[in-house]
């Protein structure tokens, strides 16, 4: 791919900084955006690259520089704004509104209407199916939005975006939920509508699929913007030395090489399922998991892993099989019956735990409430609690007291971590767990794993990143369709071995 300078630059961002609470998130940062380009931006959690695009976007409206658009200087003042002048963004978490329908959905904000103002329900679906086929994404438009795999509902978004006619389009990790083939197919789009002249932004922590679709890669790190270059004079090697520096050659490991697996545990079990069954989701799932031990699941998007998980905590009930807690047979009849067997789910997606709106401390602190008072809350304990969870998971924030939101995604996960970390199950189930996460900051998990390990916890690893997994996991599972299609255990396994058991 070229790099594109020829061609004349649609954005320019110089000096560009902005602080939140006190933190820098982009200290004198340039950025260049042109005609029919794919930008790669790769850098660790909290290094500027969502800021950066949001301030594109319309979304942070207050920051220090200048912003060109066409060469003329601009001053969004919304999301409203930078969609009237073509530039649309695909956010990290879905705005999918999973009670409506595809074609709802496609339409959101911008329902066809007739000249009585009634909605005209059948052309607006026929107008999102045809819409979505050209983008390759075969779809009943009137399917309710929630009943598709988190792969399908991230195409749609991408899809309302481009829909909306926008010729710049921002993409926030836009494959952390897809499997290899709607991967295969989201590039066969943004190579067609590059074509036709539009610019895209490609944020992710993929660095191959950085790579493979990208003209051009920038590098941030520590809110400054370290390397502009064509994607053909980088390696994965190269940017992960930038990214993060030296120091992380374990977790480089399994991004870059085969690993070999321990010998299988002889510890006591602490959780085991025996032909466990849920319909349509996973069937006869024998599971067990050491004292001490991570045990990873692997497996594309929709296969069964993330149901399984949820009944492994008790937010859903197998229909046949055992699960078993340190022996003792347990059906959970929900989530707080599973915590106190000592089993724990940090879930795939944040939002479903977090509070965006209340301060850090509060987000981890309410795991522990009724084991620091039964009957007043004791802010200071909180704080205490949270001040040194900040600390051993090395969140960056200014203090435990701002809000959630004003944190990274990859910082966001962290806190998710923080509140059950605070709490000390006996099991810790990580669904997705680097999911958005920069190189840095997953070299950050491995190490709390490595130490929840050596506290004797049993740990189940989920995840639809090979190299999650295989950074994580002293034993891996592969799912395929509900079901154990490989074992790995004290052997060597690599990235390619887990997709082709997959």
């Amino acid at each position: 791919m070229s790099d594109g300078s020829e061609r004349p630059p649609l954005i320019e961002l110089s000096g560009i900084g902005k602080t939140f609470g006190g933190v820098t998130a982009l200290s004198n940062v340039d950025f260049v955006l042109r005609e029919g380009e794919v930008h790669g931006l790769v850098g660790e959690n909290g290094a500027g690259k969502s800021t950066l695009m949001k301030i594109i976007a319309g979304v942070h409206t207050d920051y220090e520089g200048t912003y060109r658009l066409d060469g003329q200087p601009i001053q969004l003042r919304s999301t409203r704004d930078a969609l009237a002048a073509g530039i649309g963004m695909v956010h990290q978490e879905l705005s999918i509104v999973p009670e409506l329908t595809v074609a709802e959905n496609v339409f959101l904000g911008s329902q066809p209407v007739n000249g009585a103002g009634i909605v005209r329900w059948r052309h607006m679906a026929r107008a999102a199916g045809e819409h979505l086929k050209r983008l390759g994404i075969e779809v009943d438009p009137t399917m309710r939005a929630g009943n598709l795999s988190l792969g399908l509902q991230q195409l749609i978004e991408i899809g309302r975006v481009l829909f909306s006619g926008a010729r710049i389009i921002i993409l926030d990790e836009p494959t952390s939920a897809l499997s290899p083939p709607e991967v295969e197919r989201l590039f066969q789009v943004i190579g067609r509508l590059r074509g036709e002249g539009k610019s895209f932004v490609f944020i992710s922590h993929f660095l191959d699929d950085v790579l493979a679709i990208s003209d051009t890669v920038s590098i941030f790190r520590n809110s400054r913007h370290v390397r502009t270059a064509p994607a053909a004079a980088f390696d994965k090697a190269g940017i992960i030395e930038l990214m993060i520096g030296r120091g992380h050659e374990e977790l480089e490991e399994s991004y870059l090489h085969e690993l070999m697996l321990p010998a299988a545990s002889t510890a006591p079990v602490v959780l085991e399922t025996r032909g466990l069954t849920l319909r349509g989701a996973f069937a006869d799932f024998d599971l067990t998991v050491h004292e001490g031990e991570a045990v990873g699941i692997y497996g594309f998007m929709g296969c069964g892993q993330l149901e399984l998980v949820r009944a492994l905590v008790g937010k859903l009930r197998p229909d046949s099989g055992q699960l078993l807690v340190a022996g003792t047979e347990r059906r959970l009849a929900n989530t707080a019956a599973g915590k106190r067997a000592g089993v724990a789910l940090v879930p795939e997606s944040r939002r479903s735990m977090l509070f965006a709106d209340s301060p850090i401390y509060r987000n981890v602190s309410i795991s522990v409430l009724e084991r620091i008072s039964r009957w007043l809350l004791k802010p200071a304990v909180e704080r205490q609690i949270t001040r040194e969870k900040i600390q051993e998971l090395k969140i960056r924030t200014a203090s435990e007291n701002v809000a959630l939101r004003t944190l990274s995604g990859g910082n966001q996960q962290k806190v998710a971590l923080a509140r059950w970390l605070a709490y000390r199950p006996n099991v810790l189930v990580l669904a997705e767990p680097t999911r958005g996460m920069d190189v840095g900051a997953k070299d950050d998990v491995v190490k709390i794993v490595r130490a929840l390990k050596e506290q004797r916890m049993g740990v189940v690893v989920v995840s639809t990143e090979p190299e999650t997994v295989l950074s994580l996991a002293d034993r891996i599972l592969v799912m395929r369709r509900g079901r154990i299609t490989r074992e790995f255990a004290g052997e060597t396994v690599g990235k390619d071995q887990l997709l082709a058991a997959a």
